[in-house]
């Protein structure tokens, strides 16, 4: 195919606007929503992680595994959870984790999320 004539004009003045509008739509949701609720979510974490500190003394690692293993199951540790990874932790321990994960979702300092 052999383009016979100019075509320079179709391309020279491209309207961007969509695209303008969408790229502020995406930042200032960033900046509105997901920075803030990201902003709160670090402050709650780090609050739960210097609360853990107090109660039983684990590896950051294993924090991490027992936040992820808490919000992933509404707050409360599963079985197999308690039998494998978290077998170290007495009965009481895993009590005060579990309600110190409560307050935490309850002040808000983290939001409930949907597995």
């Amino acid at each position: 195919m052999r383009v016979l004539n100019p075509t320079a004009d179709y391309y020279r003045f491209f309207d961007a606007t969509p695209h303008a509008e969408f790229l502020y739509e995406c930042v200032e949701r960033t900046i509105e929503i997901d920075l803030p609720a990201e902003t709160d979510f670090l402050r709650g974490y780090d609050a739960f992680r210097r609360q853990i500190a107090e109660i039983v003394n684990m590896p950051d690692r294993l924090i991490d595994l027992l936040f992820r293993f808490l919000r992933q199951n509404g707050g409360r540790l599963s079985v197999r959870a308690r039998e494998q990874e978290l077998r170290d932790l007495t009965a009481r321990e895993i009590e005060k984790v579990e309600d110190l994960y409560a307050k935490t979702v309850q002040n808000g300092l983290i939001k409930r999320s949907s597995p």
